[in-house]
């Protein structure tokens, strides 16, 4: 039986686990430094940055998605950013993650008007889910990013 929940200051040895899964998943086990320290600042601090939603099967871990707030000013309205789902393998083709994106979708819909995430180019399963459920891919987009020593790089580049 499917359990979906909040996720709690608990459960972030668990949302450690999935985060560092997924990562060995989409083939960049290494990229994956976040903390459990970083996940219970940011998600269960004074100012939570993100929230997370744990499946559960029979009572045991199956996946999770981790989802955080945007705004859309074209739009004029704030929408919700799917940054991780995912389910264990043995869990896999029980609706867990259907069930995960449905609930981050009705959030997105009470919060806004737009939900969104980003796939690998190379990740066929997960793009026709994704299809399958409706969402689109986004062309000609491209995400742009600036991290680790070239941000604050770019940062002291122009001082205000």
């Amino acid at each position: 039986m499917l359990t979906i929940r909040p996720a709690t200051p608990a459960d972030v040895p668990e949302m450690l686990a999935f985060i560092r899964e997924l990562a060995e998943y989409e083939r960049e086990p290494d990229a994956a430094i976040a903390t459990a320290e970083d996940l219970l600042r940011d998600g269960f601090g004074e100012r939570p940055v993100y929230e997370c939603l744990i499946a559960e099967w029979d009572g045991q871990p199956a996946g999770m998605a981790l989802y955080f707030p945007f705004y859309s000013t074209w739009r004029g309205n704030a929408g919700i950013h799917l940054e991780d789902l995912f389910v264990r393998p043995p869990f896999r083709r029980n609706g867990i993650g259907k069930a995960l994106i449905s609930h981050v979708a009705a959030i997105a819909q009470e919060r806004g008007d737009r939900f969104q995430w980003h796939v690998l180019d190379w990740n066929e399963p997960a793009i026709k889910f994704y299809e399958s459920i409706g969402a689109q891919m986004l062309h000609p987009w491209r995400i742009m990013r600036v991290d680790g020593a070239a941000l604050p790089a770019l940062a002291k580049k122009f001082p205000s």
